[in-house]
């Protein structure tokens, strides 16, 4: 690496940084050291309430996620990007997801997966400064590898963490992306932001399954993101009538902050609804066969859940959707061919709709 000798010179590597940042895509960059020993002691107690559930592996690297050095030997700065996703082309949120008949996936997943645009935008961006100060280590991640993106976003200034545990950005709300290069070249750092979320708890008020148990802090054992994507097995009793027609995600606590009322509109045309994912018909999703839900979904990030959780979490949102013939001919249609774990869900809808006729002959 090529000596950068003033201040002034690494003040112009950066401004520099934020143009090319700018001309790849992303809406904002930041610096962060590598101190996150705050960030360490909160997320040690936070597994050791076990409020990770399932996802082992973020117990499964030890200090290296909040300790970028351990991560990328020779790091001494992170540099963070974010890039706005919210597709302004889609379906409005509250619209589907009060409409039984249709299944909500969360707004991120619409359009193509996010991880390989971000992190091939990240390495054009590395490159670029490399190309200026001469060879360089770098790693880029994106959601990718053991690195604490909130904390490191919070600290280089990207935002600050609300209390539904999101990024918030005065500027763009919470509809953002976020990836991060680890280098060992010593770009000075960014001023965090203070917080704004002051008194209001509109996003722990909304959560469907109070999986926000206190401000700051989720038990993703009960949050309806965790019960769709990470979790693998059968979907707790007592959270299915809670869930609704969320069958991907969840984005109730975004959808109710105020400060998504500045979010932006994303400028990439891969982040766009696909398959008409914005406001599909729960009916036609469960007809789907393992072949259509792979190449219907190539490039999507749902496509990681497997054909078997899609089907667990449409039969749940099919036995919350309103009773009619057709949606009791299409759980029972299913049932005989469906895994144990599918099974199970499509014999509870199947109960909902048992129930919810017998209330209605008035027995």
């Amino acid at each position: 690496m090529s000596e950068i000798n003033t201040a002034l010179e690494m003040n112009n590597l950066y401004q520099k940084m934020q143009s090319w940042a700018q001309s790849l895509g992303f809406q904002q960059l930041g610096v962060s050291d590598i101190d996150l020993s705050k960030s360490e002691s909160r997320f040690i107690s936070w597994l050791e309430a076990g409020f990770h559930g399932e996802m082992d592996y973020m117990a499964r690297h030890g200090t290296k996620r909040s300790r970028p050095d351990e991560l990328e030997s020779g790091t001494v700065r992170v540099i963070t990007a974010r890039m706005d996703y919210f597709p302004d082309n889609a379906a409005e949120s509250w619209s589907v997801i009060n409409n039984d008949q249709l299944g909500f996936i969360s707004r991120y997943a619409l359009g193509r997966d996010y991880h390989k645009l971000m992190r091939k935008r990240l390495a054009s961006l590395a490159k670029k400064i490399e190309a200026e100060v001469g060879e360089m280590g770098f790693r880029v991640y994106c959601d990718s590898a053991p690195v604490m993106e909130k904390a490191l976003a919070e600290k280089s200034g990207l935002g600050w963490v609300g209390k539904h545990s999101n990024i918030l950005n005065r500027e763009h709300g919470s509809y953002f992306f976020l990836g991060e290069i680890y280098t060992d070249l010593p770009l000075p750092v960014t001023q965090a932001t203070s917080e704004h979320c002051g008194s209001c708890t509109a996003c722990i008020d909304v959560c469907p399954t109070q999986a926000i148990v206190e401000p700051y802090k989720v038990d993703a054992r009960r949050c309806i993101s965790y019960l769709t994507i990470e979790l693998r097995e059968a979907i707790p009793v007592e959270f299915r009538s809670m869930m609704g027609n969320r069958i991907y995600g969840c984005d109730d606590c975004q959808l109710i902050c105020p400060w998504n009322k500045f979010a932006q509109a994303t400028v990439e045309s891969d982040y766009l609804p696909r398959q008409g994912l914005d406001a599909p018909q729960l009916l036609d999703l469960f007809a789907w066969t393992e072949q259509e839900f792979l190449s219907k979904l190539e490039g999507s990030p749902i496509r990681r859940i497997g054909h078997e959780s899609w089907l667990r979490n449409i039969a749940v949102a099919l036995g919350n959707a309103s009773t009619s013939p057709e949606v009791v001919n299409a759980l029972n249609g299913r049932l005989e061919s469906a895994s144990e774990m599918v099974k199970e869900h499509i014999v509870w809808a199947l109960e909902q709709h048992k129930q919810g006729a017998s209330e209605a002959d008035g027995e």
